[in-house]
């Protein structure tokens, strides 16, 4: 079976490089949003919340776009998201504390009127050196998720927490959704009410 990837970092396809060739798996360089691949797919997939990503709504409903032009009728579109953790934020407050531990913090900045948060990944060291990286997303509900599918003709196919299937519930923190591009007879099947 074929496997190709789309990546918009140079440095990210040297590191593949060096692990595996080009022959054995090809790399198209652009933007997950735009970029084509050759042929057709039976699955594509963006996992650890790489769809986050895309800072704005516009971009993530052209990735959708973009997966359901790669996919066969019948093909996937797999996606692994954090659900963002707003009930955890005390109104007037920006922040939330997601991982604390010996050496190293992560804090979630949120703006909630755009649906951006920033990770700030703290890495103290034991001699009071200290590291700070940030990473920008959007942060995308799995409703919205579901309604650019729509947009992009897939289907919810189905929805687990984890990538061991447990349910997804209102306390679940991630979530593995597996849309589908409807086969061609399904395509053809009458709709209800006509």
């Amino acid at each position: 079976m074929p496997v190709t990837g789309i990546e918009l970092s140079e440095p990210m396809v040297d590191r593949l490089r060096s692990k595996v060739d080009e022959r054995t798996i090809p790399v198209v360089v652009g933007d997950m949003a735009s970029a084509r691949a050759p042929g057709e797919y039976t699955l594509v997939y963006l996992v650890f919340n790489t769809i986050s990503n895309l800072l704005t709504q516009a971009e993530q409903v052209a990735c959708f776009r973009n997966a359901a032009r790669h996919l066969r009728p019948g093909g996937r579109f797999v996606i692994e998201l954090w659900v963002p953790e707003l009930r955890r934020l005390p109104p007037g407050q920006q922040a939330t504390v997601w991982q604390s531990e010996p050496g190293y913090i992560g804090l979630d900045t949120y703006d909630v009127l755009h649906q951006l948060v920033v990770s700030h990944h703290f890495r103290f060291e034991d001699d009071r050196h200290t590291e700070l990286s940030r990473s920008p997303h959007r942060y995308v509900w799995p409703a919205e998720l579901d309604l650019m599918a729509q947009l992009a003709g897939l289907e919810l196919e189905s929805r687990h927490a984890d990538w061991a299937g447990a349910e997804f519930t209102a306390e679940s923190r991630s979530h593995v959704s597996v849309y589908r591009r409807p086969a061609a007879e399904d395509a053809a099947a009458p709709v209800w009410p006509p």
